[in-house]
């Protein structure tokens, strides 16, 4: 006669199933909640670490396979939902309230795409189901809001006991903050280092960013004052290198890279943007405009993981133009697929970092 079918039943088959990323059992990170049976049908809520997981198919098909290895289970019911960790406080950095997870788009150089990266990564992450905000930090260049359809946002600042506060509009689900803002387009940002640095922990610390799973920061190109501003400021999740596999490019994004790890900041990975041009009347074409290969050399060299390779198409200069990211205008092609699965890469990058942090 078999063993009654009962939670601890259910739990005990769940225990060998692990989180493919953290290497650890679904039971014991408490991700299986709210076991139920009736009749013959197991039901539970699978609680994923990020709402962009990569692996949340495999997980839940590995979930019910287990669990139909028990006499007498019917059927399986999976919920699905996450709760994003948060990174851990540094005694020497000042949390943003709030703010779970702070992740930085940076690159050696201008002109390989970096805030199109950005908007998109974020784009994504929103898209999954997670919170989140994003800053133009390029304060001497700001584009976002033009990318995000966010030119002519009315921005709200308040006067409250703790000082003013930026109430940041809202574009594709995203909470976005710029200098765009806060001066005429026509406007040049004449400043020096410390009005810059103010200008950063104003964003971060007096906007109502309310909760947020992640918050992008948009930085500037090279190794100035803004990634000195932003990695002494804040206990950081990491930060994703941009590059095209040009020469020239990847000299700076090696740069820019060993700065972070000098101030002590998570590379997440590397983002080979333009990999490749497709064009519009050809789509199984592809040229190698700016030379092949280089993310991948530059990513074994430095030890990094490569996150992906974005192709180069009309379509994401267009939606750029007129505020509308790829992710949103047309989200089955090339660049978007390419950018969606860098999300999903960072979102659990960031996590493992995280629950390793306190695991």
């Amino acid at each position: 006669m078999s063993a009654p079918l009962t939670i601890d039943s259910v739990l005990a088959v769940l225990r060998p199933v692990e989180d493919p990323e953290l290497r650890r059992s679904l039971v014991e990170l408490n991700m299986i909640r709210d076991v139920q049976i009736t009749d013959g049908r197991v039901q539970f809520t699978l609680v994923l670490t990020t709402p962009a997981c990569p692996l949340r198919e495999f997980i839940v098909e590995d979930c019910k396979k287990a669990v139909f290895t028990l006499p007498g289970v019917m059927a399986v019911d999976v919920t699905v939902t996450a709760e994003t960790p948060q990174q851990k406080s540094l005694p020497d950095r000042t949390d943003v309230t709030g703010v779970k997870n702070i992740i930085a788009v940076s690159s050696g150089k201008g002109g390989v795409g970096k805030s199109t990266v950005a908007v998109n990564l974020a784009v994504a992450l929103a898209q999954a189901g997670a919170k989140v905000g994003i800053i133009d930090a390029d304060i001497y260049g700001p584009n976002v809001p033009t990318m995000l359809g966010l030119e002519n946002a009315i921005v709200e600042v308040r006067k409250e006991a703790s000082g003013d506060v930026l109430f940041p509009p809202v574009a594709h689900g995203l909470k976005v903050v710029s200098m765009a803002f806060l001066i005429d387009r026509d406007q040049p940002v004449i400043w020096r280092g410390p009005m810059l640095n103010g200008i950063i922990r104003q964003f971060l610390y007096q906007s109502d960013w309310g909760n947020l799973d992640y918050l992008i920061v948009d930085l500037p190109p090279g190794t100035g004052d803004a990634q000195l501003t932003l990695a002494q400021a804040v206990p950081m999740a990491g930060v994703v290198i941009v590059t095209t596999p040009q020469t020239v490019a990847l000299g700076d994004a090696r740069r820019g890279l060993r700065m972070f790890q000098q101030l002590g900041v998570a590379v997440l990975g590397l983002v080979e943007n333009m990999s490749y041009f497709i064009p519009p009347d050809l789509p199984n074409r592809r040229y190698d405009i700016f030379g092949t290969g280089g993310g991948d050399a530059l990513a074994a060299e430095l030890g990094v993981p490569l996150l992906g390779q974005v192709p180069l198409e009309l379509t994401v200069r267009e939606g750029g133009d007129v505020g509308l990211p790829i992710l949103i205008n047309h989200p089955d092609s090339a660049s978007a697929q390419a950018l969606r699965a860098i999300a999903q890469q960072v979102a659990a990058r960031v996590s493992v970092a995280a629950l390793s942090a306190v695991g």
